[in-house]
C-alpha cells in the first residue's frame, strides 16, 4: 500500500478574489504558544477586549487569517455560504504557501463532502445523513458499553490507570471503526487512528501530510472491500447509496465521519471526566442526580468544547464582519469555544446545561450532519455513564494543576489523565 502524501488541487479564480499577499492587520495574534494552548480563554478575553468580535491572527508560518470570537458573528458565517464558503481554493494566500505546511490537511482542498458547496453538497452530505441514520443508537449502546467493560476490565485489577490511552481515546475509536465496517482490533485499525490523530492534531516530530495520506490510503481499501462484499454498515450503505458516489469521493467523506466522530469524542468523554474529578460543583451535581450525565456532557459543549478552532471559511467576495474589512479571499477560522462562551450570550458567566444552542456542532448547511450529533452523544455517555457505575470511587492520581493540555490550537484535550480507584476482583 502506498504512503505517499496526498497531492491537493491548485487554487482556482471565482472571479472575485483578491489577489495574493494579503498584508497582516495590526495587532496580529500568533495562534501558537504553551500559554495559549493551556490557558485559551485567557487569549479570547484579550482579543476581544483589543479586536472586538473578529479578530486578525497569524497561522503557522506567520500566514494571516481572521479568527471569529463572536457567538453572533459565527452564528452569521455558517449561515450566510453566499458571503462564507468552503471551497479553499478562493483563498488569496496560496501563493505564500509551503508544499510542507502543517495545516495543510485541513486546508489543501479535496474532493470532499467538507469542500462542496450548494447541490453538490446537499448530495454528498444526504449520502452521509442516510449511512449514518443507518445505525440503531440502542445497537450503538449496547456496543459502546461492551467495548467500555473490556477496557475496564483490562486495568480494573490495578487500582490505578491513565485513562486517555486505556480508554477515552480507545473507546470511541473502537466504535467507530466498527460501525464503518472495519476490524475493531489489529495493527491496521490502530495504525488508521494514530494517523487520524497525527492529521489532525499534530505533536512535535509528526508529518501531519504524509499520515493523511495514509489514512487515505487504508480507507480506499476499505472502500474496494465493500464494493465487492457489502455489509451492514456505514461505508457499504455509502458505497450502494442511489447518488453513486465514486470510489476517491468516498474516501474522502469517510475521512471526514471518522475524524469528526473518533478525535472530537474522545476529547469530549476527557474533559467531562476532567470535570467530574476536579470540580466539585460539577461532580455533586452529577452525583446527587441535579444534573444527568447528559446534561453535564451538554455543558461541557458549553465550557469546554474538544474542538475549539475550525478552519475555515473563505470569502467570496469583500465584505464587513464584526466591524472588519473582510477581502475576497481572506480566510476565516471559527473559533467554537470562543463564541460558545462569548459574555454577549452568557454575560453572568452562567452556563445552563439544559441549553443546546452552543456551536459545538457547528450550524448551516455545514454543521455536523444529522444523526451524527446523536451518536457521539450516545458513544460519550456512555463511556462516562459505564466508568463512573464500574468503578464509583474514582479520583485523580494527581493533583488538578499537574494535569496538562495537548498542545494543539484546534482540539482540546488532556495529554493524560491518571486516575485511581479501588481494585476490581479478576
Amino acid at each position: 500500500m502506498s504512503t505517499s502524501s496526498p497531492s491537493f488541487d491548485p487554487p482556482f479564480d471565482p472571479g472575485a478574489t483578491a489577489p495574493s499577499g494579503c498584508p497582516v492587520a495590526p495587532g496580529a495574534v500568533r495562534l501558537s504558544g504553551a500559554s495559549y494552548q493551556q490557558t485559551p480563554t485567557e487569549l479570547y478575553r484579550s482579543l476581544r477586549r483589543e479586536h472586538g468580535a473578529v479578530a486578525p491572527v497569524l497561522l503557522d508560518g506567520d500566514v494571516p487569517a481572521w479568527l471569529v470570537l463572536g457567538y453572533a458573528e459565527l452564528s452569521y458565517v455558517t449561515t450566510h455560504d453566499e458571503l462564507f464558503a468552503r471551497d479553499s481554493r478562493r483563498w488569496n494566500q496560496w501563493d505564500s504557501i509551503p508544499p510542507d505546511w502543517p495545516l495543510l490537511p485541513f486546508v489543501g482542498y479535496q474532493p470532499s463532502v467538507l469542500f462542496t458547496e450548494g447541490d453538490e453538497h446537499r448530495r454528498r452530505a444526504g449520502v452521509i445523513t442516510e449511512a449514518l441514520e443507518g445505525v440503531d443508537q440502542f445497537e450503538l449502546a449496547r456496543d459502546c458499553r461492551r467495548i467500555a467493560e473490556r477496557l475496564i476490565a483490562d486495568f480494573a485489577g490495578s487500582g490505578r490507570t491513565e485513562l486517555m490511552s486505556s480508554y477515552v481515546h480507545a473507546l470511541p475509536m473502537r466504535a467507530v471503526v466498527q460501525m464503518c465496517g472495519m476490524p475493531v482490533s489489529g495493527s491496521d485499525t490502530q495504525q488508521l487512528v494514530d494517523d487520524l490523530r497525527i492529521s489532525l492534531d499534530a505533536g512535535e516530530g509528526d508529518d501531519p501530510v504524509a499520515a493523511y495520506g495514509r489514512v487515505g490510503d487504508r480507507l480506499r481499501q476499505l472502500v474496494k472491500d465493500k464494493r465487492a462484499v457489502p455489509g451492514p454498515d456505514v461505508t457499504s450503505r455509502m458505497v450502494t447509496h442511489g447518488a453513486g458516489l465514486t470510489d476517491e469521493e468516498i474516501v474522502q467523506d469517510l475521512i471526514s465521519v471518522i475524524a469528526a466522530a473518533q478525535q472530537p469524542t474522545a476529547n469530549w468523554i476527557c474533559n467531562a471526566l476532567r470535570l467530574l474529578l476536579t470540580d466539585e460543583r460539577f461532580a455533586v451535581n452529577v452525583s446527587g442526580g441535579r444534573l444527568s450525565v447528559g446534561e453535564a456532557l451538554n455543558e461541557v459543549l458549553w465550557l469546554d468544547t474538544p474542538t475549539q478552532n475550525f478552519i475555515g471559511r473563505w470569502a467570496v467576495r469583500d465584505t464587513q464582519l464584526g466591524g472588519r474589512h473582510i477581502r475576497a479571499g481572506d480566510c476565516l477560522v471559527l473559533g467554537i469555544a470562543a463564541a460558545n462562551t462569548d459574555p454577549e450570550i452568557w454575560p453572568e458567566a452562567y452556563v445552563g446545561a439544559e441549553n443546546s444552542a452552543h456551536l459545538s456542532f457547528s450550524s448551516g448547511e455545514h454543521r455536523c450532519p444529522y444523526p451524527a450529533p446523536l451518536l457521539a452523544d450516545v458513544m460519550a455517555r456512555t463511556a462516562v455513564e459505564t466508568l463512573l457505575e464500574q468503578l464509583p470511587d474514582l479520583m485523580l492520581a494527581v493533583e488538578p494543576a499537574e494535569l496538562t493540555w495537548r498542545p494543539s490550537i484546534w482540539m482540546r484535550g488532556l495529554s493524560a489523565l491518571p486516575v485511581q480507584f479501588s481494585p476490581m476482583a479478576q
